[in-house]
């Protein structure tokens, strides 16, 4: 049985830290790119980070470019998401992506940043 799950949401200051954790399970995590993708409140879903599973290719959204640091370990089956420097605009339901020859998705984790 296929699952992923993402832990580390929580309320952060402007300003602050969290990192987003995501374990996967049921699939051969190695050959798939991973991503983590955020939605606000009455907004579509996006991208915000990704990590190729051949190359090792990183790639972010413009507005989290020098803040946010996605990672991954094959070994452990799992993607972190190292986010720095939050701003309001941040939050969001957090969601880790699987995707290969079949598509994969966490069930979220919500992000708030206020002061």
């Amino acid at each position: 049985q296929v699952h992923l799950v993402e832990s580390g949401g929580g309320l952060a200051q402007p300003g602050g830290s969290l990192t987003l954790s995501c374990v996967g399970s049921g699939f051969a995590f190695e050959w798939y790119d991973v991503s983590w993708h955020r939605q606000a409140p009455g907004k579509e879903r996006e991208l915000v980070a990704s990590f190729s599973a051949t190359g090792r290719r990183t790639q972010y959204d413009d507005s989290v470019k020098g803040r946010f640091t996605i990672s991954r370990d094959n070994l452990k089956m799992t993607t972190d998401l190292q986010m720095n420097d939050l701003k309001p605009e941040d939050t969001a339901v957090y969601y880790c992506n699987a995707r290969a020859e079949n598509d994969y998705w966490g069930q979220g984790t919500q992000v708030t940043v206020s002061a």
